[in-house]
């Protein structure tokens, strides 16, 4: 049966970690939404270069590309067997879109979708961003308090050197969670009413939270 993963969560809840780790042991493709819109960028792409033009102004990629860029990802073949999705959807506008592609992907498959929500508290988040760090190069994620790299400042994986947001202080934190509980919390909603949404808690190591996950994965 096909496994269809979508994750909820608000900013630093640990979804990425975790989305990358589940997507190699299960096999599928991870499809996160930045990355995404930055390959179709980088190779010139007729989406890419749409998106781009928004970009480069500072607005919002409109909601129908992002659905159409999507859609054509998830109709891969890679993707046949199940997908992990991480950044989509984000909005209750969204999430219909996201029905109707794989309304349209799956015609008449069997499909386990699973909405996965990662809950913790704000502050605990609000500490993980300020003491977040990621590589330029390679894109890891390390976090001075809960996930140090082993060489203080050094990629583990290529050697760069890590670099902090400059936004990832406290006070952008708190805007960009009251901006998440705006927009897309209501999506938690949307998937306990389907009878799809799996509720894990969030706080604690990564290996901890893993093995909550795979028990909602395994279900």
């Amino acid at each position: 049966m096909k496994k269809e993963l979508i994750f909820l969560g608000p900013p630093a809840c640990g979804k990425g970690t975790q989305t990358n780790r589940l997507s190699e042991y299960l096999g599928f493709p991870h499809v996160d939404t930045g990355s995404l819109l930055r390959a179709e960028i980088a190779k010139e792409s007729e989406e890419g270069k749409i998106a781009k033009s928004f970009i480069d102004k500072g607005q919002l990629v409109p909601p129908e590309l992002v659905g159409r860029i999507i859609a054509n990802r998830l109709a891969q073949e890679d993707c046949r067997n199940g997908y992990v999705l991480d950044g989509y959807p984000r909005s209750l506008e969204q999430a219909v879109m996201l029905e109707k592609i794989n309304a349209e992907i799956n015609k008449d498959e069997k499909v386990s979708f699973k909405a996965i929500y990662f809950d913790i508290d704000t502050q605990i988040l609000i500490d993980r961003i300020v003491a977040r760090q990621s590589c330029p190069k390679c894109g890891e994620i390390y976090n001075k308090k809960f996930k140090p790299s082993k060489v203080e400042n050094i990629c583990d994986r290529c050697g760069s050197e890590l670099k902090t947001r400059a936004d990832d202080n406290e006070e952008t934190a708190r805007a960009r969670f009251d901006t998440y509980f705006r927009e897309t919390a209501p999506l938690v909603e949307f998937y306990e009413k389907k009878g799809v949404l799996y509720k894990i808690d969030a706080n604690g190591s990564i290996d901890e939270v893993w093995e909550r996950l795979l028990k909602v994965i395994n279900a």
